[in-house]
């Protein structure tokens, strides 16, 4: 059955009904009931056939944006290769005479501890790793390096005092 039947059907059938109205004479009728007929029919009408717009824009949001879910949010698909990351922590210290000591840790478990390391390998290192680096560490280590020419020298003049003792002792 169509629109235009049905309307045509509660036309007909109120034709009778509105001569006998007291609004029929002239006055305009209610607005026409087509429009409440024309909502069952687009319930009943083919799957195949469009549907009015206004029932499209409240049936895509709800398929477009499912319901929030709990937790972290999980990061986007990445199509490169995951690689699996390996936390070790290399602690390296000096101390002001210049001895210098390594540690490493792979994630919470010691690897090494104490590692006694020259001062000419941790410059090196460091250069090989960055200027910013080594710029700091270098410093270090020559600080330290004049500590112990410093050292030397008053431990020389000490031996030349102690060697002068003895030859006075012997004489």
């Amino acid at each position: 059955m169509s629109v235009e039947a049905l309307t045509h059907d509660e036309d007909t059938a109120a034709g009778p009904a509105a001569e006998s109205s007291p609004q029929a004479a002239g006055t305009p009728e209610a607005p026409e009931v087509a429009e409440p007929t024309a909502a069952p029919e687009a319930s009943s009408a083919p799957a195949d056939a469009p549907k009015p717009e206004s029932s499209q824009a409240e049936e895509t949001p709800a398929v477009e944006s499912p319901k929030p879910k709990r937790g972290r949010p999980k990061a986007a698909a990445s199509t490169a290769k995951k690689t699996r990351t390996v936390e070790l922590t290399l602690t390296v210290t000096g101390t002001a005479d210049g001895e210098w000591q390594a540690e490493l840790k792979n994630g919470a478990k010691w690897v090494a501890k104490g590692l006694a390391v020259p001062a000419a390998a941790v410059s090196r290192a460091a250069k090989e790793l960055h200027d910013d680096l080594s710029g700091p560490i270098d410093e270090v280590i020559n600080a330290a390096r004049e500590a112990q020419a410093a050292k030397v020298a008053q431990l020389e003049a000490e031996l030349e005092a102690a060697k002068a003792a003895l030859a006075e002792l012997d004489n």
